[in-house]
């Protein structure tokens, strides 16, 4: 066991499936440098592998980019419109994790690969591991927050004539609960 471990109270290696339903992919991007559009995607997946070293996890997760909603249908049709998602060409965007590192005693530094728009490029994620515990149903359950942020141009995300309303800059927000996949 590491010394990291020792300090995650609870701590349970195992692979984990997220359970979409307690959990929430967000993200929020300025409008006219004045306000904030937040949205989320609807659908989602993906697994987490904590490993008998924590720093040996890892995370994969696919989002269907059609599912985005800002609560509002005439900006959701745009934001999937080639202008920026481009739903038609690039139905998923994907997360595959590559290192875990610690940042301090409570926060992880999770590098990966994001692809969006038909781009891969590297981001960090700031995690923070919120916990292990035992579900309704007696199983297993974890939870994690982390956020990052992204440059939709890096991406190939240009906003058509629009763009220039809208910060390049896209903060995301994830709230994840994990179920531990039953043997």
């Amino acid at each position: 066991m590491s010394s990291q471990t020792a300090v995650i109270d609870g701590y349970v290696a195992g692979t984990w499936t997220i359970d979409t339903v307690h959990s929430d992919v967000s993200f929020y991007v300025r409008h006219l440098g004045v306000s904030k559009v937040r949205g989320h995607f609807a659908t989602f997946e993906g697994t987490i592998v904590t490993g008998e070293d924590p720093l040996d996890s890892s995370v994969n997760a696919v989002i269907k980019t059609a599912s985005v909603s800002t609560n509002n249908e005439t900006r959701d049709g745009h934001v999937r419109s080639a202008d920026f998602l481009d739903v038609e060409n690039f139905p998923e965007m994907t997360f595959v994790s590559t290192a875990i590192r610690p940042q301090t005693s409570e926060l992880f530094a999770v590098e990966g690969e994001l692809t969006l728009h038909g781009v891969t490029k590297t981001v960090v994620l700031t995690l923070e591991l919120n916990g292990f515990g035992k579900g309704f149903d007696g199983n297993a359950v974890a939870g994690f927050s982390a956020a990052t942020e992204i440059s939709r141009g890096d991406f190939g995300v240009t906003g058509g004539a629009a763009g220039a309303a809208v910060s390049d800059k896209i903060k995301i927000a994830l709230e994840i609960e994990a179920g531990l996949a039953q043997a």
